[in-house]
């Protein structure tokens, strides 16, 4: 039982890293990795989550809940630069656990990072395909109801059942074909998108600010009390606890900075630009993400985001509180389809690099780690996964294969904070170009900030990552154990 706790030695990692000639290949700049983690971040979470914040929660205080999460992301931010720039390897948390806590807590985290990129993309593949039947109806055109949901789904007005959603996979297999070409392709086209959205955002922030009403923002912390919605869910609203609510609501809206650290060994000078690349696209979204809360709350009353506005408050409070902005509102749906490409284009990405890593390891069969000859690029694993989350794009209804995202992250970000720590006591003379300040106090509360949003997500989640991590441990005993390569070359 020894091989389970098994570290894969520092210099090793460091000799994987240092491989050009027949690893991934080093083609991303600070900017590209900035680009890469904004693509990731700013999906649709800004434009619904904000809005629910607001309404359920924190009001116009909604502006300091997206402080409140941009902490706790910070913390976990911190500890990804310093072992992104340490351990400059494809995998993310998976390869950081690997080196600081041992095989069994790498494979659990492996584990939990591919169904986190899977069903995030998935998901987010699903809403792609909402959100382009409402552009297409904009232009007075549409795609037959059976042919963009599930089977499981059947539309109330026509009984018409759904057959195949084919838009969500048609935008996968899309994306995936760009990553085969290449990172540097895929970087460029991503960067297209960041620009395309952010673009839309700061225009929604710089014309809105005139029409913003003080009295909307008064009073800006509201009173403690509870209330309860149409569908009888009652909400703690206003003062600390509504503050706190608003921060885990829009949490939602901060995944994706850590899938820029599983781009580590494609990044031109890691230890430079990794760190760069995670703080410095963390620290525009939630700049970004506070002045468009700030605009949003103070265009439309609370009562209008809990009725009127529902899930599509942005472009209803433009066309409500911003008389003569039409093309604005119209854009936000744009804007929406662009962030939701690039956030699945990164996940895509992510979830392939991850799974390259621990084929590299053995741990999963290693054909999976094979590099195209021409496009340097973990091809196999790209095709295994379009293959995986088309199938639950094409074929399953976005609320059951939602919600499971956020927890994945947070463990994630937990097992991170603890990496660091770990590697500090284990690995003291290590060189480390980026160092998190006040180890083990950045850690630690990186762990409680986390743990707290994971006991706030109940009791459905941790039980739908329970029997998927159930799941990995059996395909770990039976298969990834025996085939290990650390654990062959010790024993």
């Amino acid at each position: 039982m020894g091989n389970l706790w098994a570290r894969k030695p520092l210099a090793q990692l460091q000799a994987e890293a240092s491989d050009s000639d027949h690893g991934l290949r080093r083609a991303l700049g600070p900017g590209a990795l900035v680009a890469l983690g904004v693509g990731a971040i700013i999906g649709a979470g800004l434009f619904v989550r904000t809005a629910a914040a607001a309404a359920y929660a924190a009001g116009p205080s909604v502006t300091l809940g997206f402080v409140v999460a941009a902490v706790g992301c910070a913390f976990a931010g911190l500890c990804y630069a310093e072992l992104s720039s340490t351990i400059p390897i494809a995998g993310s948390a998976y390869t950081y656990s690997y080196a600081t806590m041992g095989e069994l807590v790498a494979w659990i985290i492996g584990w939990d990072l591919v169904l986190e990129y899977a069903i995030g993309a998935a998901t987010v593949s699903i809403a792609w395909s909402e959100y382009l039947n409402k552009l297409l109806g904009l232009l007075g055109r549409g795609i037959p109801y059976a042919y963009c949901h599930s089977p499981f789904q059947v539309d109330e007005a026509t009984g018409v059942h759904g057959i195949v959603n084919l838009p969500a996979l048609a935008i996968l297999l899309a994306l995936t074909l760009l990553l085969i070409r290449g990172m540097r392709e895929s970087a460029m086209v991503n960067a297209l998108i960041v620009i395309l959205k952010v673009t839309i955002v700061v225009l929604i922030i710089a014309l809105g600010w005139g029409f913003i009403r003080a009295e909307n923002h008064v009073p800006y912390i509201p009173a403690p009390t509870t209330f309860t919605d149409a569908q009888g869910v009652d909400h703690a609203y206003g003062g600390l606890r509504g503050i706190i609510g608003a921060a885990g609501i829009v949490f939602f809206a901060f995944i994706g900075f850590d899938a820029v650290s599983t781009a580590a060994q494609e990044a031109k000078n890691p230890k430079r630009d990794m760190p760069i690349g995670i703080l410095g696209s963390l620290v525009v979204c939630t700049v970004l993400y506070i002045l468009f809360a700030h605009v949003l709350t103070g265009l439309a009353p609370v009562a209008f985001f809990r009725t009127t506005g529902k899930e599509a408050s942005v472009a209803k409070a433009i066309d409500a509180f911003m008389p003569g902005y039409a093309w604005l509102s119209n854009s936000v749906t744009v804007a929406i389809l662009g962030g939701f490409s690039s956030v699945i284009l990164v996940m895509l990405m992510g979830q392939s690099r991850v799974f390259y890593s621990m084929a590299k390891d053995g741990l999963v069969p290693t054909v999976f780690s094979d590099v195209h000859p021409r496009f340097r690029t973990p091809y196999k694993s790209n095709w295994l996964f379009f293959g995986f989350t088309g199938l639950f794009a094409a074929f399953v209804p976005e609320d059951i294969v939602g919600d499971m995202t956020s927890i994945g992250t947070l463990f994630a970000f937990i097992l991170v904070c603890l990496g660091v720590w770990v590697m500090r006591v284990k690995e003291p003379q290590l060189k480390r170009q980026f160092r998190v300040p006040a180890v083990p106090v950045v850690s630690t509360l990186g762990v409680l900030v986390c743990g707290a949003m994971i006991f706030g997500l109940g009791w459905t989640n941790w039980t739908r990552l329970g029997v998927w991590l159930a799941i990995g441990l059996v395909v770990y005993f039976t298969y990834g154990r025996r085939h290990s390569r650390l654990g062959q070359s010790a024993g």
